[in-house]
């Protein structure tokens, strides 16, 4: 009886530590949409394969990110943080100029980021993915 009386102690005490937890986060709210939309994004991914230039570039010792897209480019560009959404951030991004836009990222946490970048050129959409380590 006292064996059996610890397990039932042991079982009742895991579900209400899992049931007060509180920080778990899906990889993304919508997933459901996100996934009939995905052929979407691999042309997307696609389009941005065959492109001649660098989009993303991410420079460790400065801890900025400079994105090289041609005038008149508009998206936006996702901070995601895998392990916390909450950390996750998104900047509009639309090149007046070819200089290229800088984001600095000296603010956020050190740890893995995914740089998410989506832009339109003309009618053409693009999209990019770079993983970094802060």
């Amino acid at each position: 009886m006292i064996f059996f009386g610890g397990f039932v102690l042991l079982m009742v005490s895991l579900v209400i530590i899992c049931m007060k937890q509180d920080d778990i986060h899906l990889v993304t709210q919508n997933y459901y949409e996100e996934e009939i939309r995905y052929q979407q994004q691999l042309d997307k991914m696609e389009n941005a394969r065959g492109l001649d230039y660098q989009a993303i570039r991410y420079q460790s010792g400065d801890k900025t990110v400079d994105l090289n897209l041609p005038e008149g480019a508009e998206g936006t560009l996702h901070l995601f943080r895998p392990s916390d959404a909450r950390l996750d951030q998104k900047f509009m991004v639309k090149m007046d100029k070819r200089n290229p836009f800088t984001v600095n990222l000296a603010h956020l946490q050190p740890g893995y980021w995914k740089l998410k970048l989506s832009w339109k050129e003309g009618d053409r959409a693009y999209y990019v993915e770079k993983q970094i380590t802060i």
